[in-house]
């Protein structure tokens, strides 16, 4: 049985390795990390029911155009709309698959949410901006790793921290790093440790994982085939307005 380290920061060594010296060869230190990280996953693997019910949000939409009808129900003519993306929009383009936390350049995954306002807000909307939501349905009964069970920051006994301590702490910094926003301007190398760690999950045969958001109440699901949930309904909506939180990190009394 494979064991989490003790002292120091074992996710974060593992992060820049693999950022910064080698993603697609590691080293035994850090191939232990990763056979770690799989063995106590077992233990936090979750199912999904088929019929379940999850959001995704993109922004953008599509025009349109509506018939104007007289009383006799006759179309006079049309006037241009918006309507939200298409369904076969709502789902990663397979040839044109981007960066992400879980998945490769040109490897696409199903991100979506158990929250629409979760799923709207992932996608980080400007003021003005529309933004289409698809409802899908899980077509099929899922396997997920749910990397969110320790959400709440663990407190260690002792410095080095007992196992299962070590454990909850590591699991905590996996979630923060699934849950960390993702921006276009993000340098992708800092997706490369959560990928790997995403397609540990997919070679263990598992569907895909959940994990928090920084920015909802609900939580993150990644799901690996793109067929196991079909687009049932779709809307769009405009963001009216924003509400920002700030904190002090200065750490200074004045």
């Amino acid at each position: 049985m494979s064991e989490f380290p003790a002292g120091g920061n074992p996710y974060k060594r593992f992060s820049d390795f693999v950022r910064f010296t080698s993603r697609h060869v590691l080293d035994e230190a850090n191939r232990n990390y990763l056979r770690a990280v799989v063995e106590t996953s077992q233990g936090r693997k979750r199912r999904m029911r088929a019929g379940t019910r999850l959001w995704r949000a993109q922004i953008g939409h599509v025009p349109c155009k509506r018939p104007l009808t007289d009383e006799s129900g006759q179309n006079i003519r049309s006037f241009d709309y918006v309507c939200p993306y298409p369904p076969e929009r709502m789902k990663p383009l397979a040839e044109r698959a981007y960066e992400g936390r879980v998945n490769a350049k040109g490897i696409p995954c199903l991100y979506l949410s158990n929250d629409m306002k979760t799923a709207m807000s992932e996608v980080r909307p400007w003021i003005g901006s529309y933004i289409s939501v698809g409802e899908f349905e899980v077509q099929r009964d899922l396997v997920l790793v749910d990397c969110s069970a320790d959400r709440k920051f663990p407190l260690l006994t002792k410095p080095e921290g007992t196992l299962p301590e070590r454990e909850r702490l590591e699991w905590w910094s996996i979630n923060y790093a699934f849950s960390t926003p993702v921006a276009p301007s993000d340098d992708t190398a800092d997706y490369a440790p959560t990928q790997v760690i995403a397609e540990s999950f997919r070679q263990d045969g598992c569907d895909g994982l959940a994990y928090g958001s920084s920015v909802g109440a609900g939580k993150n699901v990644a799901i690996f085939d793109l067929t196991a949930a079909e687009v049932l309904a779709r809307r769009l909506y405009k963001l009216d307005k924003l509400d920002f939180t700030f904190a002090d990190w200065t750490g200074d009394d004045d």
